[in-house]
């Protein structure tokens, strides 16, 4: 379960598309663990804004700017500004939990005898793959900088993984997901 949450788009007055009456103001937000999208319903005196860390977990008392999750959302249900902030939001989660993803990289296996897991990465071949399983036979990576430093094909370490879970969280459709809670 999400404890903590991003802020990608703020609606004070709510949906355009909601009735008068049912208007209240929303947040959409994505999970910081399992990548889930929200849309959330904040305290009438919260302040908020786009990017945004805020607590959804259980306890009442850590909840100062959101009152409840109003329901889980798909990636197509949110409105284009959240789309938008969703690319840099989740570039800004990978950079700042670097250890569990370098861990991916220093841990992922084989799939089958024809595939490695790394290979599921956008943008990373064959060659980029034999790269890192042979500098990973030298010591594990300690962050993206040991990577980027050790393979310079890869040209920044972090951008396969960010491009990874927003095909996961964009594509319902995924046969393997290895960083989106489904």
């Amino acid at each position: 379960m999400e404890e903590y949450a991003y802020i990608l788009d703020y609606l004070p007055t709510g949906l355009p598309s909601a009735g008068f009456s049912k208007k209240e103001p929303i947040c959409y937000a994505v999970g910081e663990k399992e990548f889930k999208l929200f849309e959330l319903v904040p305290k009438a005196d919260a302040v908020i804004s786009i990017d945004d860390r805020v607590y959804i977990g259980k306890d009442p008392e850590l909840r100062t700017q959101i009152d409840h999750v109003k329901r889980r959302v798909t990636a197509k249900e949110l409105t284009n500004n959240a789309l938008a902030e969703l690319d840099y939001v989740v570039g800004d989660i990978v950079k700042a939990d670097q250890a569990r993803y370098i861990r991916f990289y220093n841990t992922a296996g084989p799939i089958s005898l024809k595939k490695h897991l790394l290979e599921e990465l956008p943008g990373l071949g064959k060659k980029t793959m034999m790269e890192i399983l042979d500098q990973r036979k030298r010591g594990e990576f300690k962050d993206f900088a040991d990577l980027d430093e050790r393979v310079p094909l890869l040209k920044g370490a972090d951008k396969p993984i960010v491009a990874r879970i927003l095909l996961e969280i964009k594509d319902p459709e995924r046969r393997h997901y290895l960083f989106v809670s489904k």
